[in-house]
Formats: C-alpha cells, structure tokens, sequence
C-alpha cells in the first residue's frame, strides 16, 4: 500500500471533552443564556397540570430561577392543560410540567 493510500485511510482524532464536564441543566442554561444576552426578552410557556403538588412546585422553581437570572427580562404563561387543552396539544405537549422557551430564538 503506498503511504498516499494509509493516510486516506487514518480515521481523525477523538474529540476528548474534559472529565467530569457536565451538560448545564435549567438553571445552568439559563445562566449561561443571560450572558450571552443582557438585553433579551425571554417568553415562557409553563404546562401544568390542575393545582397539584408537582404544578405548584414547577411554578415556584421556575420563578425562582428567572427571578435570580432573568429579573425584568422574562414573560412566564402558566397554562392549565384542563383548561386550555387546545394550546397543549397545538404544541404536542406529552407531560406535564413541560416548559417551553417562545422566545428568543433558536426555540429548543
């Protein structure tokens, strides 16, 4: 085999992430979210479900968060999916609770 021909043939490198290196979670992205943008707008959706335990719950860590991250710079819509079933399913919502960025873009 000509040397022109096993250096076609090498695969590339690895990519090797640094040990321990985490994906951020919520509050993580959210953080890293404000950085990147001081001035953004956020839009959220929260989907929950009646008044129970886990919705109220959702509510207040949701809060919290764009509180401490985001203060004045977010709208949060907190949506009953028995009361509004339509918007639950228009955004295929599948459990609840279910957050939803509208804005800014990219939505994820």
């Amino acid at each position: 085999m000509t040397q022109l021909r096993k250096a076609h043939m090498k695969k590339p490198p690895k990519k090797s992430s640094p040990a321990g290196k985490r994906k951020p979670g919520l509050a993580g992205e959210m953080k890293q979210a404000a950085s990147h943008s001081r001035q953004a707008k956020y839009v959220l959706r929260l989907y929950v479900s009646g008044s129970t335990l886990k919705s109220s719950l959702a509510v207040e860590n949701i809060k919290r968060v764009c509180e401490q991250h985001l203060k004045n710079r977010y709208n949060l819509e907190v949506i009953d999916i028995y009361q509004q079933a339509k918007l639950a399913r228009d955004e295929q919502i599948v459990a609840v609770p279910t957050l939803i960025k509208r804005l800014p873009l990219p939505l994820r």
